[in-house]
């Protein structure tokens, strides 16, 4: 037998065969963000069911924050991938589906017992729905440009900010008992229905294109000092923000049906147009 396998010695000089391709780190650079987000997301979690709230919430906060972040940073380095971005869609399930809804159940619904669980679930699915919802929506080739200009449905982090809203107010001084409880559920179930509704919600994302060069100094002003308010009164300012936000989604979904109707009457328009004169 030994004649029919020889022994083989490998040659020391030959290269070693990679199993996988080196994968750049400008690539692993957005999915480390990622994941330090969804970490402060299950952190949020026990922070909660420890009766530290406010620390939960700032680290929803930070979430969200780097929920902004990672993609801009992954553009930015040119290292997006299919990976990423189904890791994103995760992350964004766990810290703004089920980490806020499951802080709202320790901190008042749990009052309504079965009502504020079911809640939770409502909470929780639809955010699922929403986020797969937005990740078929990108592969459509046919959206109109303007479109993008609008989120379909309230988007992930700003459901999960807007919903701690009953929070706030405590932090606030604002009484919020067993009383509340059925005001907190209708509300949560309020903005369950907003994030899988067609509702347009301006997405701002045309901001960062042109800024006039007049506007320039005073951003830098109102930045600085939203900045130096939200870190001197957080809450006070996430009051503010979230109330805003909220009244701004009727004037939001305005502008969408006016770009709508336009863009409806855009073809007809050079359709009856009459042709050159030869």
């Amino acid at each position: 037998m030994s004649d029919l396998f020889p022994p083989f010695a490998p040659d020391p000089d030959e290269p070693r065969k990679r199993l996988f391709k080196p994968v750049p780190f400008r690539v692993i650079v957005p999915n480390i963000i990622t994941l330090i987000a969804l970490c402060l997301g299950l952190t949020a979690i026990r922070l909660g069911f420890e009766g530290r709230y406010e620390p939960a919430v700032i680290a929803i906060v930070v979430a969200a924050f780097l929920d902004g972040v990672d993609g801009r940073v992954a553009r930015l380095l040119k290292g997006t991938s299919r990976f990423g971005a189904e890791l994103d869609s995760l992350a964004d399930f766990v810290n703004f589906g089920v980490t806020p809804a499951l802080i709202l159940y320790s901190f008042i619904l749990h009052e309504l017992k079965a009502l504020g669980w079911i809640a939770v679930l409502v909470f929780a699915i639809a955010m699922a729905l929403r986020l797969a919802r937005f990740n078929v929506m990108l592969d459509d080739p046919n959206r109109p440009e303007w479109q993008k200009n609008f989120f379909t449905g309230m988007p992930a982090p700003a459901g999960a900010l807007t919903s701690l809203l009953p929070l706030y107010l405590s932090f606030l001084g604002v009484p919020v008992g067993a009383a509340s409880a059925p005001i907190a559920l209708i509300y949560l179930l309020g903005l369950a229905f907003l994030m899988v509704s067609t509702i347009p919600v301006y997405s701002g994302k045309t901001l960062g294109k042109n800024v006039p060069r007049h506007w320039v100094l005073p951003i830098f002003v109102l930045s600085v000092a939203a900045f130096g308010l939200l870190v001197s009164f957080p809450f006070e300012m996430l009051t503010v923000i979230t109330i805003l936000f909220l009244l701004t989604i009727p004037l939001s979904a305005a502008r969408y049906r006016r770009l709508e109707r336009a863009d409806i009457r855009r073809p007809v328009a050079q359709e009856t147009e009459p042709p050159p004169a030869a």
